[in-house]
């Protein structure tokens, strides 16, 4: 099911209070209000439902995925001790609902820079190859280069189609070596809208990595030495600064993920520059999507009649 409101829910939430705030005299006329009202609030809603042989909405709008797969995106702090793999995962799924018809692409990152997925339209696929990371193994992590991942996005992004392009770039942001990121300035000429998702906290998270492909023990916390040869267990913080400056370089919004619903005012924006910029078409597919917005706009219209018939005799 894909929900994708035409007006944004706060809004819609602030009209169906205020007309349910003029109640209407008599327990029936009440009634028959909140039946409008609420058949207002869901036909809004647009809801989209997965219908074998439907129109499938389709746009020019290409999304890319740019997802952090280095072994700090196992650390354990969203949301008190969640993984940060498995909330990316959850709202890279939420995210790709929300855009019906898109193409979407995934990369990677972590030792080096892996394109995932070509651009599909099957969201169901590009999802698969983003639920299939799981960071890297501990013996073949060695630590990740920003400053690599950045050029080498900056050449995928170059030899783009000609559509409207959105990027997530989806990190904790940190540096595993000493290196210090530099400025990749002029990357925004390949996007036209996205955002950059920040993971983690200021405390950070420790990280329990496989040690190796196919290892199936139970995996353990990463632990290092210091310079006391004291056992200390590894911690990831997010690192903030450089998103930001990622984010500056693509020239898009910052969002520091601590829940999925943060990322709904950056979709609402976006999902407006789709509306404004973007060309929209149908074809027949067996993996589309039906509209079911007139199942509700029907009875409203109906009840909408009646009420206007019943106050022009009362008149």
């Amino acid at each position: 099911m894909i929900i994708n409101p035409i007006i944004p829910m706060w809004l819609m939430g602030i009209i169906c209070v205020v007309l349910l705030l003029f109640k209407k005299r008599g327990v029936y006329h009440f009634i028959r209000q909140i039946l409008i009202v609420i058949l207002i609030f869901v036909t809004n809603m647009r809801i989209m439902i997965p219908g074998d042989d439907a129109k499938a909405v389709t746009t020019n709008v290409d999304i890319m995925f740019v997802v952090d797969n280095t072994i700090s995106i196992l650390a354990e702090d969203y949301n008190g001790d969640g993984r940060r793999i498995d909330a990316v995962k959850a709202d890279c799924k939420y995210i790709m609902e929300q855009f019906p018809g898109a193409s979407y692409s995934v990369v990677s990152f972590g030792n080096s820079v892996e394109r995932l997925m070509p651009y599909t339209i099957d969201s169901n696929m590009a999802y698969q190859a983003i639920d299939v990371l799981n960071g890297q193994t501990e013996y073949y992590a060695n630590g990740t280069s920003l400053n690599d991942v950045m050029a080498k996005m900056s050449g995928i992004m170059k030899n783009e189609r000609d559509t409207f392009k959105i990027i997530f770039f989806i990190s904790d942001g940190e540096i595993m070596n000493s290196e210090k990121l530099k400025s990749f300035e002029g990357l925004d000429e390949f996007v036209d809208a996205g955002a950059v998702l920040g993971y983690g906290t200021k405390e950070g998270g420790a990280m329990r990595p496989i040690k190796y492909a196919g290892d199936e023990d139970e995996p353990e916390y990463l632990y290092y030495y210091n310079d006391d040869y004291d056992k200390v267990k590894a911690i990831s913080k997010i690192d903030e600064d450089n998103l930001k400056q990622i984010a500056s370089d693509f020239d898009v919004d910052y969002v520091h993920m601590t829940k999925q619903s943060q990322i709904d005012g950056t979709i609402e924006k976006l999902q407006a520059e789709i509306m404004e910029h973007a060309a929209y078409g149908e074809e027949d597919s067996k993996n589309g999507y039906t509209e079911t917005y007139y199942f509700f706009a029907i009875p409203l219209l109906l009840l909408m009649i009646f009420d206007y018939i019943y106050y022009k005799r009362k008149v």
